[in-house]
């Protein structure tokens, strides 16, 4: 039996370094907003059973009326506002989800498909914690606060997390919850509030080389070429 499958997509963002004055994910691509792939995955998946959309405070109505609505996203049942932070987004997202497995994916990532989702589900149901990503292609150099090399691991244990990041919902509310009593502990993604709140081991899955994060102008070239290839 499937367990109900929830997807927060995460819109919150400013994309200061995109230098535009249009948030990163509202940005069109292909004609449509970055945010409606992600969101455009998830309503065609046979996996997911609701989203939930964070948008930016005062971003609600349009979400709904411009993305949501115009674009017939019907299985997105909630529109609520974000964080300062990202993890203050995730929380919220959090604190609406129903019970079973939720995936956390950045709306600024387009290119997750069905796939991907499918790998993550078979990932969750075994494991409860994990993230997509993929084997770095680049030697990693470790370096220290003056910029010097203080070692290079082994490439074939490097990896670049990507999302969606995908668990059991209750252990990641626990770690959440945990995390907003404790604001010192700094955190860059939802697989690490689960390794630093509750030491919980997080499995890797594959991802996508294409799966990448829209954050400067370049991304967003190279994304239109991955888009005209895909569709």
């Amino acid at each position: 039996m499937k367990t109900y499958c929830t997807a927060i997509v995460l819109a919150a963002g400013s994309g200061r370094r995109m230098g535009t004055k249009v948030h990163k994910q509202y940005l069109l691509m292909g004609g449509k907003p970055v945010v409606y792939y992600a969101l455009r995955a998830f309503q065609d998946s046979r996996l997911i059973d609701e989203i939930i959309l964070v948008c930016g405070a005062g971003e609600e109505e349009y979400c709904r009326s411009r993305i949501v609505e115009q674009y017939q996203i019907t299985k997105v049942r909630k529109i609520i506002a974000g964080g300062a932070e990202r993890y203050a987004s995730v929380w919220n997202g959090l604190k609406e989800t129903k019970d079973g497995y939720v995936y956390i994916h950045d709306g600024a990532r387009p290119f997750i498909d069905e796939a991907m989702i499918e790998r993550a589900y078979e990932c969750v149901s075994q494991y409860h914690a994990c993230a997509a990503g993929m084997p770095s292609k680049d030697t990693v150099k470790i370096a220290d606060a003056d910029n010097i090399v203080s070692h290079t691991p082994d490439r074939s244990s490097v990896w670049i997390v990507q999302t969606p990041q995908v668990f059991d919902t209750k252990l990641i509310q626990k770690a959440y919850a945990m995390l907003m009593e404790n604001r010192e502990i700094t955190v860059t993604d939802d697989a690490m509030a689960a390794e630093q709140m509750l030491g919980y081991p997080i499995r890797l899955f594959h991802g996508s080389y294409e799966n990448i994060k829209i954050t400067t102008p370049e991304d967003l070239e190279i994304a239109e070429v991955f888009l005209r290839r895909r569709y």
